[in-house]
C-alpha cells in the first residue's frame, strides 16, 4: 500500500495520535513494514500496549478500504500530508494534521487566506465589523477562514458568502457532527459554496481540547489572523498565539476601552503582538502583491476614512450599513454621552455622516 493509505489507516485507529504516527513515519522504513512488525518492535517505537494491539489487530488493507468507502458514501474527501493537493502553507507548520477530511470545494484552499476570529457573544459592533471585514477581503480574493462557532466566526463566514467570496470552516469536531446546532443552516451553505474541514475521523467522540487543537489549523491555513472582540481569556487569543508561533501576522480591531469584549484584542495591540487595523484596506495593503481580484473599498472618500481616529472609525462603521440613533450608538459603543457627541460632531464636520430628524445619523 502507498504511504498515504497507511497513514490514513493509522489515523482512523482510535488511540493513535499525532506523535505516534510521527514515530512510525520516522522509524518504519518502508512504512508498509508496519503490517508485519512484531509486538515488541512496535513497543520499541514508544507505542503503548493498547496502541500496539490496535495496529496489530486492526490495521489491514481491508480495514483501510472499508474506512475509505465509509467516507466516499458520505461525500467526504480525504487528503493526507503525503498528497500533492495538501495545502503547502499548512505543511509548513510545526504540527500539520496527518489527514484532512473535507466537504465542499477544495479549490478554496488555493486562495490566499485570512482568518477572522473572536468572541462567541459579540456586540452589534463586533458582528458588523466581522462581516464587513470578511466581505471586503473576500471580494479582494482572500478566502476567509474561521471555526464555525457562534458569534464572530459565524459573522465572518456569512460576510464572505454574502460577498460572493470563499470561506473555509475548520471544525473542532468530526464532519458528522454539527456544532453548535444553531449553525446548521450556515454549515449547509458553506458545504455548498465553500469548504468545511476537520482533522477528526467520522464518529470521533467530542472531548475537551478538540476545539483549541483545531485553532492551529485555522492559523496554519492563513497568512494572518484578525481578532475581532476578544475578552481577556478568549479562546480566539489562542488562535492568535498559534499564528505568532508559526510566524504569521496578527491583526486586532480596536473597540471601546470600557468594553470587556475588547480587552483581549486591545491587549494584543498594547503589547505589540498585533497590528491595529481600522479597515480591511489595512490588511489588503499588507498583501497587495497577492490580490487577483478588484477590491471595493472606501476609496471614494478621497482619503478621509483613512484619516479618521479609531473611535471615529468605530462609529462610522456602525453607521455604514444603516442609520442609527444616538441612543443606539451609546449602547453599541459604550462611549460616554459627551464623548459620543464629540465623535458625531467631528464626523459631521468632515462630511462623513449626516444627522437626520429624530437624532438619527447615517453615513454619507
Amino acid at each position: 500500500m502507498e504511504p498515504r493509505d497507511i497513514v490514513f489507516g493509522l489515523h482512523e485507529l482510535e488511540g493513535i495520535g499525532w506523535q505516534s504516527i510521527l514515530r512510525i513515519i520516522v522509524h518504519v522504513q518502508p512504512i508498509d513494514k508496519i503490517f508485519i512488525m512484531k509486538e515488541h518492535d512496535l513497543a520499541a517505537l514508544g507505542l503503548r500496549a493498547a496502541q500496539v494491539a490496535a495496529v496489530r489487530e486492526r490495521l489491514t488493507p481491508a480495514f483501510v478500504e472499508r474506512r475509505r468507502e465509509a467516507y466516499r458514501q458520505r461525500g467526504v474527501r480525504i487528503v493526507t500530508a503525503f498528497d500533492s493537493d495538501y495545502p503547502g502553507i499548512l505543511k509548513e507548520t510545526a504540527q500539520p494534521p496527518w489527514v484532512l477530511y473535507g466537504i465542499g470545494d477544495w479549490a478554496k484552499l488555493k486562495d490566499s487566506a485570512i482568518a477572522i476570529v473572536g468572541t462567541r457573544t459579540p456586540t452589534v459592533y463586533g458582528q458588523k465589523i466581522a462581516a464587513m471585514l470578511a466581505g471586503t477581503l473576500a471580494q479582494a480574493g482572500f478566502a476567509i477562514v474561521s471555526g464555525l462557532a457562534r458569534g464572530i466566526d459565524g459573522c465572518a463566514h456569512r460576510g464572505a458568502l454574502e460577498a460572493g467570496g470563499a470561506t473555509i470552516a475548520v471544525l473542532g469536531c468530526p464532519l458528522d457532527r454539527i456544532y453548535p446546532p444553531d449553525n446548521a443552516a450556515l454549515h449547509r451553505e458553506i458545504a455548498r459554496h465553500g469548504l468545511i474541514l476537520s482533522e477528526y475521523p467520522l464518529g470521533t467522540a467530542m472531548k475537551k481540547g478538540m476545539f483549541p487543537q483545531r485553532n492551529r489549523i485555522i492559523a496554519g491555513l492563513s497568512l494572518g489572523v484578525v481578532v475581532v472582540e476578544a475578552a481577556r481569556q478568549s479562546g480566539s487569543l489562542l488562535t492568535a498565539k498559534q499564528a505568532l508561533d508559526e510566524g504569521r501576522d496578527v491583526f486586532a480591531v480596536p473597540g471601546p476601552i470600557t468594553s470587556p469584549k475588547s480587552v483581549g484584542a486591545l491587549n494584543l495591540v498594547c503589547d505589540g503582538t498585533a497590528k491595529m487595523i481600522l479597515s480591511a484596506e489595512h490588511i489588503i495593503e499588507e498583501y497587495r502583491h497577492l490580490i487577483t481580484k478588484p477590491v471595493h473599498t472606501h476609496s471614494k472618500q478621497d482619503g478621509r476614512v483613512a484619516a479618521m481616529s479609531a473611535d471615529e472609525r468605530l462609529v462610522y462603521d456602525l453607521l455604514a450599513a444603516e442609520g442609527a440613533t444616538a441612543d443606539e450608538l451609546l449602547a453599541q459603543t459604550a462611549f460616554t454621552f459627551g464623548h459620543l457627541h464629540s465623535v458625531l460632531l467631528s464626523l459631521t464636520m468632515k462630511n462623513l455622516i449626516q444627522p437626520l430628524p429624530g437624532s438619527v445619523y447615517k453615513a454619507i
